[in-house]
């Protein structure tokens, strides 16, 4: 699996995951790529697979709270959104001036 082929502050739609109608239901829901951790092949992907922790009192919070953070997802998990096509897209890449640039398979549309 090629790491490159999702990069931080990509829009991202999941393609498998926790389904069904529950309220953390999350498989064909988009959000933006906060971090992508290519060796453990995770991301973490804002507003999605939240999880709450418990936080210890502080000058913020003088009695403690219960706050949300998005967990990782698996990058096998995550599909980059193509905003012209409004679905989730393969990648390929094609050179242009000497470089590489990804491009989404089937409609050729730049990522």
């Amino acid at each position: 699996m090629s790491t490159a082929r999702i990069k931080t502050g990509d829009i991202v739609v999941v393609i498998t995951g926790r389904g069904g109608d529950s309220e953390k239901a999350f498989k064909g829901k988009t959000g933006k790529v906060l971090a992508v951790n290519a060796k453990k092949g995770v991301a973490i992907v804002e507003g999605l697979n939240l999880r709450k922790k418990g936080v210890r009192k502080n000058d913020k919070a003088p009695n403690g709270q219960v706050v949300e953070i998005p967990a990782p997802i698996a990058l096998s998990n995550l599909q980059p959104w193509d905003a012209k096509a409004k679905k989730g897209v393969r990648v390929s890449y094609v050179r242009e001036d000497g470089r590489s640039v990804r491009v989404a398979k089937g409609t050729g549309n730049r990522l």
